[in-house]
């Protein structure tokens, strides 16, 4: 029998009154009532979820079953769950009839749940426990947007984040925006479909793309006329990095009461200062695990750990193998955890044999410390 969790309702509701911070980067940014009197705002800004109403989309991190990846998206709105969507979900023989029974079940429960703690579909176990894994990442990620945005409202994400890799029908596109105080500066596909006729819909559609985000600060954007499967898995992925630069405004809450605090115990402004706190550094502390960057030889994935804004410890829980790929690995992969470590970001020099793989950790390491605030 399902328990209820008033706590998780708590924050949902809470979530209604918040402003600031909130599903910041959620929203295309509604029409200002004063420009229409003539008075046009000084700046375009990216905090349209950070509205009255705490509106806005979550995406959970994906969660690996048996059969495949499952990963949820919320809606919520007034500070309530609206909508759950699988935006990932197992598929391919059998999986694909237990999906289309189990997960509009899941989506109904998490809705009248308010919360992840629903009864598993019969007969859909793995599904059912990568759902509601998601789903409560994505809830983690919506009470950290309320508590950033509960003090002083003046919290601001600078950082760069990378979306997950969507999948399409012709390949993967990957986004990654540059944020500076709440406003996306950049955006950039750091993959996307190549070979073929591919290479001329990337190179028309993608700058356009790119250009629309700055301009919208959001990922309801157009559709690039000819380049539809491209357009979605650009507009998937930025979603991704958005709800990832989100859930840094939690962390960077809490880190920047830590920092102030130090500073006034200092005697010498500055003596504190972490190493780690350069472009691409990691600003919470905890174990963050980067998304798999697939290379020519293998899936890498870095894991990172961070104490006090500095990476303690990097490895990588997967690597190319197989063959010649053990020697360049068993090489590689020891050096790069180091330079992680001591240049405290992603900008770490290739090993040389070791280009894909360097390439890969690079990329994931990237993603490991966007997830950590960075």
């Amino acid at each position: 029998m399902r328990k209820s969790h008033p706590f998780r309702r708590v924050v949902l509701a809470g979530a209604a009154t918040v402003s600031g911070i909130v599903l910041l980067l959620a929203l295309k940014p509604s029409s200002d009532p004063a420009s229409a009197a003539g008075t046009a705002p000084a700046q375009s800004s990216v905090q349209g979820g950070a509205q009255a109403a705490g509106t806005g989309t979550v995406t959970g991190d994906a969660a690996q079953t048996q059969y495949g990846v499952v990963q949820v998206r919320l809606t919520v709105a007034g500070g309530k769950i609206t909508q759950a969507d699988a935006v990932q979900a197992p598929k391919g023989g059998q999986s694909d009839q237990i999906t289309a029974n189990a997960v509009p079940q899941l989506n109904q429960a998490a809705v009248a749940a308010q919360s992840a703690d629903i009864d598993s579909v019969s007969g859909a176990t793995y599904t059912s426990e990568g759902y509601k894994k998601s789903l409560q990442s994505a809830l983690d990620k919506v009470e950290a947007g309320a508590g950033a945005s509960q003090g002083s409202g003046t919290v601001q994400v600078t950082g760069t984040f990378t979306g997950d890799a969507a999948q399409t029908q012709y390949g993967v596109v990957q986004v990654r925006i540059t944020v500076s105080k709440n406003q996306i500066t950049k955006a950039e596909a750091v993959q996307a479909p190549k070979g073929g006729r591919s290479d001329q819909i990337t190179a028309d559609a993608v700058p356009q793309l790119n250009q629309a985000t700055v301009a919208g600060q959001s990922p309801d954007i157009d559709t690039v006329s000819g380049a539809t499967y491209t357009s979605t898995g650009y507009k998937k992925s930025l979603q991704s990095a958005i709800d990832k630069a989100n859930a840094s405004a939690g962390s960077s809450q809490d880190s920047g009461a830590q920092e102030g605090a130090q500073e006034s115990e200092s005697e010498s402004p500055g003596a504190q200062e972490s190493g780690a706190q350069g472009s691409g550094s990691a600003q919470a502390s905890g174990t963050f695990t980067g998304d798999a960057a697939q290379t020519q030889y293998g899936a890498v994935q870095v894991r990172i750990t961070v104490a006090d804004g500095k990476i303690t410890k990097a490895e990588a829980v997967q690597a190319p193998k197989g063959g010649r790929s053990d020697q360049v690995t068993a090489d590689a992969v020891p050096q790069l955890n180091q330079a992680a470590v001591t240049a405290g970001s992603a900008d770490i020099d290739a090993v040389s044999g070791a280009t894909y793989t360097s390439a890969g950790y690079k990329e994931s390491l990237q993603s490991a410390l966007d997830e950590a605030g960075g």
